[in-house]
């Protein structure tokens, strides 16, 4: 998506040619499916559009009209390119659990979301893209359709038990995730998307430390999971984070299809470098950047590109590091930076991870290791603070930017995340910069947090809630961090999708919150410059 191109991407049921038309329009947009591991997908690339186009269109496979099917009661599906006024509008979330009740999990936020725009008239503000920041779906905690599913392919008790085994899995996970729910099919075919992975789009504590992943590579299961897991994402998620230039350069492309046209399936050739991009994560960049006018937004690969061996450890490796820093950059009005994992946490969750991290790295002796590796599996203790060294590193890119010792200083610098089940606006106090840094998390789409877990980071979340936790990571030799923050908006626990909004020099952030029958109504609303 741009002020000029766009992007469609279909999944058919067999090898055919996709052709997206309007002749209206003008539009005639064509091209071949490849095929893995028996599935049949087609990249269109939609290029010579004007600025603020919106375009209807249809999807023909073969000559056949296959979208939009019959009278479903959603208007037709659109290519939107961005307006020449730039305005730019980002919303965002992460964490969605699909299918599944009201009771179960509330309101879905992305749904509701679709809905208000399917039926809001000329008076709703549409977005320009939504981007999804981690956990489009749950390969370890399985619905009851997806548990179904995987009874009917395995035996009972065959591990991996209550979780998805391998790529034809995800498949199906996919499926139920998008295309079942009518409303989210109809807006990831008419608002462009861009997305990035978290843990449970793989498994719960993806990457955590070097320990985990000596434990994963050694059970049986693991290898058909991961090159599963990996390789569906590249085609269901990675493959429309790319610029069409990107895409068409891309040697993983070129090597699916070629293996596609001349053995009928590129499954193995998927399998493969899905298996490297693992084993040998700078072998692959999951993180992509984009600039819009005066905004360039940076999606952060915090889980696949980690650095974790005996003696090192990074949130991102060196490869991935340099890659970053080239991008904060100022001469910019506005610089967001996406991270699944939120670089800014509540202060009592700071300073835990990183004494967690001190003492698993030996601080307090061999067993304070083994303990502490233990502690951080237990409690998910794997954010930017866990990774003290990386936190250093991107703090001194960020202050750099906003002193304007890279360029012009932006007017914002703002992290956008998700991850930990609730939201809030965290505000960066010192050191001084000539740019509002801000950390905007907004999380779940849908998958609250219930119970003692809400009333546990609640309490983290209080301002005095960070003194004993500091003084344990003192003990620990750990330095005070490089910048300070505190928190002003929040927290709030509800299912939930931000909007940040984007004009010449201003941004400001909106929450919402959908409730009675899954109407959305505004849960908070900041400005940030």
């Amino acid at each position: 998506m741009s002020h000029n191109t766009a992007t469609i991407w279909v999944e058919t049921d067999r090898p055919c040619e996709v052709r997206v038309v309007n002749q209206e329009h003008g539009l005639d947009a064509a091209g071949r499916t490849f095929t893995a591991h028996g599935h049949h997908y087609a990249i269109v690339e939609v290029e010579g559009l004007a600025p603020g186009a919106r375009i209807p269109y249809e999807v023909l496979a073969d000559g056949e009209s296959v979208w939009p099917e019959g009278d479903t009661g959603f208007p037709p599906s659109q290519i939107r390119t961005l307006d020449p006024d730039g305005r730019l509008r980002i919303s965002f979330g992460s964490c969605r659990r699909s299918p599944g009740t009201v009771q179960q999990f509330g309101y879905d936020a992305l749904a509701s979301f679709a809905d208000r725009l399917r039926t809001g008239g000329d008076a709703v503000t549409w977005p320009d893209m939504l981007l999804m920041v981690g956990d489009q779906v749950y390969a370890d905690e399985l619905s009851a359709e997806m548990s179904a599913f995987i009874e009917g392919r395995r035996e009972p008790g065959e591990l991996p038990d209550g979780e998805v085994a391998d790529f034809e899995d995800y498949t199906h996970l996919y499926k139920l995730a998008w295309h079942d729910d009518p409303a989210v099919r109809w807006l990831l075919s008419t608002v462009p998307t861009f997305t990035i992975f978290d843990d449970h789009d793989i498994r719960d504590d993806w990457n955590t430390s070097y320990t985990w992943r000596q434990e994963m590579w050694s059970q049986s299961w693991w290898k058909p999971r991961i090159t599963g897991g990996i390789g569906s994402y590249w085609i269901y998620q990675h493959l429309g984070n790319m610029s069409p230039q990107d895409r068409a350069a891309d040697p993983v492309l070129k090597a699916v299809r070629t293996a596609s046209d001349t053995t009928g399936d590129a499954g193995a050739v998927l399998d493969e470098f899905a298996e490297k991009a693992d084993k040998q994560p700078a072998s692959t960049r999951w993180s992509y950047a984009h600039d819009w006018g005066g905004t360039r937004l940076i999606v952060v690969d915090s889980r696949c590109s980690r650095l974790l061996t005996e003696d090192r450890r990074g949130m991102l490796d060196d490869d991935e590091f340099e890659w970053l820093d080239a991008q904060c950059q100022g001469g910019m009005d506005h610089l967001l930076i996406a991270s699944s994992l939120p670089y800014l946490l509540p202060m009592a969750i700071h300073h835990a991870e990183s004494w967690n991290e001190a003492v698993a790295g030996g601080a307090w002796g061999k067993r304070g290791a083994g303990l502490g590796e233990k502690i951080r599996q237990a409690a998910d203790l794997e954010h930017w603070a866990a990774f003290e060294r990386s936190f250093r590193d991107v703090a001194s890119d960020i202050v750099a930017v906003g002193r304007g010792e890279r360029g012009a200083a932006p007017a914002s610098i703002s992290f956008l995340s998700g991850d930990i089940h609730y939201s809030y606006l965290a505000r960066v106090t010192e050191p001084a910069t000539q740019s509002k840094v801000s950390q905007i998390v907004c999380s779940p789409l849908r998958n609250p947090l219930m119970g003692k877990f809400r009333w546990a980071n609640r309490l983290a979340y209080s301002r005095t809630a960070g003194g004993p936790f500091r003084a344990l990571a003192k003990l620990a030799k750990v330095p005070v961090p490089p910048i300070r923050w505190r928190m002003t908006n929040g927290p709030w626990f509800d299912n939930a999708i931000a909007t940040v909004e984007l004009s010449g020099r201003d941004c400001r952030v909106r929450w919402e919150t959908p409730k009675d029958g899954g109407k959305l109504t505004e849960m908070g609303h900041a400005e940030i410059t």
